[in-house]
C-alpha cells in the first residue's frame, strides 16, 4: 500500500494509505523520490487555493517512471524526471501563437490516487508528498542523471519559479542592477538567477536576518534596499512590498511580481512616478517556465556549478514530519525541507 499527505478540510492533514490505478492513456505513474516542501503548499493547507477535497499534498517532486499508460513515448520505465505542475495544454490561443508559458489551460490532473475521504486531487495537478502518484505524460520530464533527488525536485518549483522570474520573465541583462525583496527559497533562486544573468548588483530586502545572510551566501551583493534599480523582483507579494519595491527602481526600471497575493489585497500606484520613469510592471507566474523546455536547462546550470542547489536543502524528512516543516519554514529556520518518502 502506497502512503500520502492528504488534505481532508482546511487545517487538517496527515499521512494516510493512498491506493492508485493503473496508469491511463497519456499518464505515466513515478516513483516519488524527493518533494520539495514549499509555501504554496501551506497555501493550500491554510486556504484550500481552489483545489477540491480530499488533496494530495506536495507539487515540487522527482522520481523514477515505473510504468507508463496508453500513447505515452517521451518517456519510460527507469527514466529520472521532475515533475512540472504547469504542462501547457497546446491547443489554447496563447500556446497557439506560441507563448505557452501564458497557457491558461494545462494540461489536466488524472483522478487515479484514492484514499479513505475519496478521491484525490493532487496539488497543482501532481500530489508528491507520496510514495508513488499518477501524473499526466507532459508533467514528468526527463533529466540528465548525476543530479541528486534532493536536489533535482527543487528544480519544479523554488528553481523554475526563482531562476525562471529573472532569465524569462524579465530577461535581466548583463550589469543590470536588480533587488530582491523576500529571500526565502523562491528569493534565493532569483538572486542566484541574477548571478547567472551577470548582473553587477543584487540588492536582498528581507525582515529576517538570517535570510539575508543566506541571500549573501549564493550571490547577493548587498543587504538592503537600493536605488534607481533596472529590477525589483517582489518574491512577498504585498502591497507594502509592491510599494517599496516600486520605490527602489530607476528610470525604465521593471517590478517583476512573484509573490501570491492575499484574496482581494490591492495595491495603489503612484501613476506620476511610474509614467515619468517609464517603469514596467510584469507578472511571474512560475516564472514563466514550461517544464519540458527548462528543467534541463537549469539541471545543467546546476551539474556545472552555476547553480548551487546543494546548499538550498536544509534537511531531508519524512512524510510524517510535513507539519513540523511547515513550522519550520513559517518561522524562517529553513530554506527548503526535502520530503524522502
Amino acid at each position: 500500500m502506497d502512503r500520502g499527505v492528504v488534505l481532508t478540510e482546511i487545517g487538517r492533514f496527515g499521512v494516510e494509505d493512498v491506493m492508485l490505478d493503473e496508469p491511463g492513456p497519456g499518464e505515466v505513474r513515478v516513483g516519488i523520490e524527493a518533494s520539495g516542501v514549499c509555501h504554496s503548499d501551506l497555501h493550500v493547507v491554510e486556504t484550500g487555493f481552489g483545489h477540491p477535497f480530499p488533496v494530495l499534498l506536495g507539487h515540487e517532486g522527482a522520481g523514477i517512471v515505473e510504468a507508463v499508460g496508453e500513447g505515452v513515448d517521451r518517456v519510460a520505465p527507469g527514466d529520472r524526471v521532475v515533475l512540472g505542475w504547469r504542462s501547457p495544454c497546446g491547443e489554447c490561443r496563447w500556446c497557439a501563437r506560441g507563448a505557452r508559458q501564458l497557457c491558461r489551460t494545462p494540461r489536466a490532473a488524472p483522478q487515479r490516487m484514492r484514499a479513505d475521504a475519496g478521491v484525490l486531487t493532487g496539488v497543482f495537478g501532481l500530489g508528491t508528498f507520496a510514495t508513488r502518484a499518477i501524473v499526466s505524460a507532459d508533467a514528468a520530464v526527463k533529466i540528465p542523471d548525476g543530479l541528486p533527488a534532493e536536489q533535482a525536485c527543487l528544480l519544479g518549483c523554488a528553481v523554475a519559479t526563482g531562476v525562471g522570474s529573472v532569465l524569462k520573465t524579465a530577461q535581466v541583462w548583463q550589469g543590470a542592477r536588480v533587488g530582491v525583496i523576500g529571500c526565502g527559497a523562491v528569493g534565493i533562486c532569483v538572486v542566484q538567477g541574477a548571478r547567472i544573468a551577470g548582473a553587477s548588483e543584487i540588492h536582498a530586502v528581507d525582515l529576517d536576518a538570517r535570510k539575508l545572510e543566506a541571500a549573501g551566501r549564493f550571490g547577493a551583493t548587498h543587504m538592503g534596499a537600493g536605488e534607481r534599480l533596472d529590477f525589483v523582483f517582489d518574491v512577498v507579494g504585498r502591497p507594502e512590498t509592491v510599494a517599496q519595491g516600486i520605490g527602489m527602481l530607476g528610470h525604465a526600471g521593471t517590478l517583476v511580481y512573484i509573490g501570491l497575493p492575499q484574496p482581494d489585497s490591492e495595491a495603489v500606484l503612484p501613476l506620476q512616478r511610474v509614467f515619468d520613469r517609464r517603469m514596467r510592471f510584469l507578472v511571474s507566474h512560475g516564472g514563466d517556465h514550461v517544464p519540458e523546455e527548462d528543467f534541463a536547462r537549469f539541471a545543467q546550470l546546476a551539474l556545472d556549478g552555476e547553480l548551487d542547489l546543494a546548499a538550498m536543502v536544509t534537511k531531508t524528512i519524512g512524510l510524517e514530519d510535513v507539519a513540523h516543516a511547515f513550522e519550520e519554514m513559517r518561522a524562517g529556520d529553513v530554506i527548503r525541507s526535502v520530503v524522502r518518502p
